[in-house]
């Protein structure tokens, strides 16, 4: 996809205890499937890499979905059981996995529900 910009958006967050994955798991399945589901959505993955749970999306259009209600009931709890970094960029091509997963671990900017909300 080289004649059109896409929002390339990748999440990681790694859980403060275990006993809150299934918290997590609650709160992301809703979101996950808005996403899929979303108008201008492209792509949407995840993955578990080294104990993180990443979110990868790909979007010609991604505001209705960042201000759903699902989204943002998931960015606060995920505030209070997880720690992780967040990192969005504007490209004409679509990377791969560890292309976009190098980015993150480069120019992630650690995980802030004020910033996110």
């Amino acid at each position: 996809m080289s004649d059109c910009n896409v929002y390339v958006s990748i999440t990681g967050l790694k859980l403060t205890r275990p006993w809150y994955v299934l918290r997590f798991y609650w709160h992301a399945v809703l979101p996950l499937r808005q996403a899929k589901a979303a108008s201008g959505n492209i792509r949407t993955e995840v993955k578990t890499i080294n104990g993180v749970h990443h979110t990868l999306t790909v979007w010609e259009a991604m505001r209705n979905f960042l201000y759903s209600v699902a989204h943002a009931k998931a960015i606060k709890v995920f505030g209070l059981i997880a720690t992780g970094k967040t990192f969005g960029y504007v490209t004409a091509n679509i990377s791969t996995w560890d292309d976009v997963h190098a980015l993150w671990h480069k120019h992630g900017r650690d995980y802030d529900t004020e910033a996110t909300a």
